[in-house]
C-alpha cells in the first residue's frame, strides 16, 4: 500500500497567541511626541549574536561610535559570563573612557555569584546600571527550569537582594537597578506583575530614585498591537508606577520589532533597548536607527545624531562582519534610489521647485537624503525601467544640463534602447557619454567656418561660409534676429523646407565665464531633429545647435537617397 509522503509544513502544530483582555485600551489614541530614553545593547546582545564576537579593538570602536551618536545608556557586556567581557568593562573604567553624561550597563542572571562578579567589574564607575534577569515564561518554567511560580519569584527576589547588598558595599558609585522578567511576552501578565512587584518591594524605588523594569519581547510571539496591550496592562497594574521606568526590549522574529516598540511607547513605556541596524539573536534586535529616524521623519528630535549614516554603517559592518542590505530602511545604499520612470519624474519635479528651509514635501522621499549624509546624486539611477525624469535628473545634477521636456523624451529613448540591450543599469558617466556622442560630438554634415552680421532697421543680415558635405557653401540671409537670418540663408542655399519647432538655452554654471548651452529642434516633413551645442558665445551656441539638428536631417536624407 502506497503511503503519502509526510508533509512537515503543517500549521496545525501552532497555537494562536491569545489577545489581551483590555477593553478600554488607550494607546491607539496616543501620539509619540518625544524620543524615549535609548539604551544600546550592541556590545552585549549584539555581540553575543555574532559568529565571531568582537575583538577588544572592535568593541572600543563600537563604544566610541555609540558615544558619538549620542547614547546616554550603553550596555557594555555580560562581565560575569566571560573574561573578555569582564576585562573590557574594567578597561573602560580604568582608562576613564566613559563620558560623564554616559551611564554604562551590565547584564547578569539573578544568581549571587554572577551578581558579585558583575559588581566587581564595575568597581570605580561613576554611575552604572545593574541589569539582573531571570526567565518567567510558561515554557521556561515548565520545560527548562521545571519549577513553579513560587520558585521563579524566589530566584528574582534573591537576585534583587544580592544586587541591593552589593550596591550598599560600593557607595562611591551611583547605582541604578534594572530587572527583566525574561520572555515577558510568554509570561502570564498577572504573574509578570507579581514577579516585578516582588523585586521592587526589595529595592523600594521612589520617584526621585526610580528603578527600570525591562519587559522584553525575547521572542516576538504576536502582532505589535498585542505587545502594546501587554505593556498598557502592565503599566496599569504594577505598583509604584511613578517610581518605575518601563523599558522595552523587542526582538524581530516576526519582523515587527520596530512597530511593536513604537506602539508600546504609545502604551506608556519610557525607554527602549536595541542595536544599531538591528543586529541580534535570530532575526535580530530592534533597530534603533530606524525607530529614531522614524521619529525624525515626523519632526521629532530623536536625541541621537545620525547625520553621518555612511560612517555608522561602515563601523557596524566592520565590528560585526555583517553586511547591510541595500534596501535596509534609512541605512541601505538604495533606500533613496528610484529606478522607476514615473518615480524619477515625480522626484525631479518636486526637487526642481523645492526651496531650502521649506517643509520637506518631495514625492517618494520621506526624508531629505542630505540629512544623513547622502546626496541627491544617489536618488535617481537609470535602467531599462527608468524614464525621461531619471535621465534628465542625472544630466541636470551631475552635468548641469536642464533638458527641455521634448529633449528629455527623445534622449530617454536613446538611453532605454541601450539599457534594454544590456539588461543592466547604466551609470551617470555612461549617460553623459551617450549624450555627448548623440548631440555634441556627432557627425556634422554642416559646420560653420566664419560669418559676419550686419544690423539695419531692426533686421539682421547674416553672411557665412559653411562646410557642407566637405565642400564650401556660401550663404546670405536676412531675418528678425541672427538665428532667423541664418535659417533663411540655409533654406535658400540647400533648398530644404523646415522650421524651428523648439528652442531653449541656459547658462552652464555661474559667473561671467560660464558657457551657454542651446537646444534646438527642427521639423521637416513631419519628422523632428534635435541639436545641442555649448559655447561661451550664445550666438555661436545657437548656430552650432542648429547645425547639429540640420546634420541629423541631412544624414537621414543621405541615407534614404
Amino acid at each position: 500500500m502506497h503511503r503519502p509522503k509526510q508533509v512537515m509544513f503543517d500549521h496545525r502544530k501552532y497555537k494562536p497567541f491569545q489577545p489581551i483582555d483590555i477593553k478600554d485600551r488607550t494607546w491607539p489614541d496616543q501620539v509619540i511626541t518625544a524620543a524615549p530614553t535609548w539604551c544600546s545593547v550592541d556590545l552585549r546582545d549584539g555581540n553575543q549574536a555574532l559568529i565571531e564576537p568582537m575583538t577588544v579593538a572592535q568593541k572600543q570602536k563600537m563604544f566610541g561610535l555609540l558615544v558619538e551618536v549620542g547614547f546616554k545608556e550603553i550596555e557594555v557586556g555580560f562581565p560575569a559570563a566571560s573574561q573578555p567581557d569582564f576585562d573590557f568593562v574594567r578597561g573602560l573604567i580604568k582608562a576613564d573612557k566613559v563620558p560623564d553624561d554616559v551611564t554604562i550597563q551590565v547584564l547578569t542572571q539573578a544568581r549571587p555569584q554572577l551578581i558579585q562578579r558583575s559588581f566587581e567589574s564595575l568597581k570605580g564607575a561613576r554611575r552604572a546600571i545593574m541589569h539582573v534577569y531571570n526567565s518567567t515564561s510558561v515554557v521556561q518554567r515548565e520545560k527548562v527550569f521545571k519549577t513553579d511560580k513560587a520558585g521563579i519569584i524566589d530566584i528574582a527576589v534573591a537576585g534583587a537582594r544580592e544586587v541591593k547588598r552589593c550596591a550598599e558595599l560600593a557607595p562611591e558609585t551611583e547605582w541604578v537597578f534594572q530587572y527583566s522578567p525574561e520572555s515577558f511576552t510568554g509570561t502570564e501578565l498577572d504573574f509578570a506583575v507579581e514577579v516585578c512587584d516582588a523585586v521592587t518591594a526589595v529595592w523600594q524605588p521612589t520617584p526621585d530614585n526610580p528603578v527600570i523594569i525591562n519587559l522584553p519581547s525575547t521572542v516576538e510571539m504576536a502582532t505589535p498591537n498585542i505587545y502594546a496591550d501587554q505593556i498598557e496592562w502592565f503599566c496599569r497594574h504594577i505598583k509604584h508606577r511613578d517610581a518605575v521606568i518601563v523599558s522595552l526590549h523587542t526582538h524581530n522574529d516576526r519582523s515587527c520589532a520596530i512597530g511593536a516598540a513604537e506602539l508600546a511607547i504609545m502604551a506608556g513605556a519610557q525607554r527602549v533597548e536595541g542595536t544599531l541596524l538591528g543586529n541580534g539573536e535570530r532575526t535580530g534586535n530592534m533597530d534603533i536607527v530606524v525607530m529614531a529616524m522614524n521619529l525624525y521623519s515626523q519632526g521629532i528630535d530623536p536625541e541621537l545624531d545620525l547625520h553621518d549614516m555612511d560612517k555608522i554603517v561602515s563601523v557596524v559592518r566592520e565590528c560585526t562582519q555583517i553586511d547591510v542590505h541595500p534596501r535596509q530602511a534609512y541605512a541601505g545604499d538604495l533606500v533613496f534610489t528610484a529606478f522607476s520612470g514615473s518615480h524619477q519624474d515625480a522626484i525631479k519635479k518636486c526637487l526642481d521647485i523645492y526651496e531650502e528651509g521649506a517643509p520637506w514635501e518631495i514625492a517618494y522621499l520621506p526624508i531629505d537624503p542630505r540629512d544623513i549624509g547622502r546626496s541627491y546624486q544617489d536618488v535617481i539611477r537609470v535602467n531599462s525601467q527608468s524614464g525621461k525624469g531619471g535621465v534628465a535628473y542625472v544630466l541636470a545634477n551631475r552635468f548641469g544640463f536642464e533638458l527641455p521636456r521634448w529633449l528629455q523624451i527623445e534622449f530617454s529613448q536613446v538611453v532605454q534602447r541601450v539599457t534594454e540591450d544590456s539588461g543592466q543599469e547604466i551609470h551617470s558617466d555612461e549617460i553623459w557619454s551617450l549624450f555627448d556622442q548623440h548631440y555634441l560630438n556627432n557627425e556634422k554634415l554642416l559646420s560653420l567656418e566664419n560669418f559676419t552680421i550686419e544690423k539695419n532697421d531692426d533686421r539682421e543680415t547674416f553672411t557665412a561660409k559653411l562646410d557642407y558635405y566637405g565642400t564650401e557653401l556660401l550663404i546670405n540671409g536676412e531675418g528678425d534676429g541672427v538665428l532667423d537670418a541664418f535659417v533663411e540663408g540655409i533654406k535658400q542655399a540647400i533648398n530644404i523646407d523646415f522650421e524651428i519647432l523648439e528652442y531653449g538655452e541656459h547658462a552652464l554654471g555661474q559667473g561671467a565665464d560660464a558657457e551657454a548651452v542651446t537646444y534646438i529642434q527642427l521639423k521637416c516633413n513631419g519628422r523632428r531633429y534635435s541639436g545641442v551645442a555649448i559655447s561661451k558665445d550664445i550666438i555661436a551656441s545657437s548656430l552650432n545647435a542648429f547645425m547639429g539638428a540640420a546634420s541629423q536631417l541631412l544624414s537621414e536624407q543621405r541615407a534614404a537617397a
